[in-house]
């Protein structure tokens, strides 16, 4: 997929606020400082779309880009961020969860994992409530150039295969890294072959 046009269209504080017009949507998310506003930025092409920052945990609201004027990128605040207060750590989980169970629209979720670390309980815990929910869901392993080749293979292998004690079998899994684009085409492929697919939009989906 080439990638023409994307833009900041709105930040929502709920799904409520989110776009009325019905397009594929992927929404991004993983733990705080994860590297998700850089894989954004790199899968758009546009090194300044989502924001990034030296202080992880910036990412408050829903964010929507438009590409190629035909489906959205959403960005989705990160969890697991120890330093926000209690009332902000309960807000953020409600309004990622009733988006990821009331937006019918969002064809799939890319979990970011950062490819240095061994599974986390945080992590375990959220793709057990994807699983059990019946949510969509693609791995994303970001940061690989953090690594050798070597030991990029055997980390996210190891990884893999933690998950197989668990699950009969794994989700769409991608290897990237924001430094030298490793990934780029095989996500934004996987998204141009989601996009031919109907979108059945639900009449009770909460965004309308």
């Amino acid at each position: 997929m080439i990638i023409n046009t994307a833009r900041f269209v709105v930040s929502s504080p709920n799904l409520e606020k989110c776009p009325s017009d019905i397009r594929h949507e992927y929404a991004f998310i993983g733990r705080s400082n994860v590297g998700k506003s850089s894989l954004i930025n790199m899968l758009t092409g546009q090194k300044d779309l989502a924001m990034t920052s030296s202080t992880p945990g910036k990412t408050m609201l829903i964010n929507h880009f438009l590409v190629n004027d035909s489906w959205y990128i959403v960005d989705l605040p990160g969890y697991g961020f120890a330093r926000r207060s209690k009332a902000d750590r309960e807000r953020l989980e409600k309004m990622i969860k009733s988006y990821i169970l009331g937006r019918s629209r969002m064809t799939n979720l890319f979990l970011l994992i950062d490819s240095r670390h061994d599974p986390q309980r945080i992590d375990m815990e959220f793709m057990e409530w994807l699983g059990e929910n019946g949510v969509p869901f693609s791995i994303v392993f970001t940061k690989m150039d953090k690594l050798s080749a070597t030991a990029a293979k055997k980390q996210t292998a190891n990884y893999c295969a933690k998950l197989l004690d668990i699950w009969e079998e794994l989700p769409p899994v991608f290897r990237t890294s924001s430094q030298d684009r490793r990934g780029r085409d095989a996500i934004l492929d996987y998204i141009e072959e989601m996009n031919r697919l109907p979108l059945l939009d639900s009449p009770d989906d909460l965004g309308e």
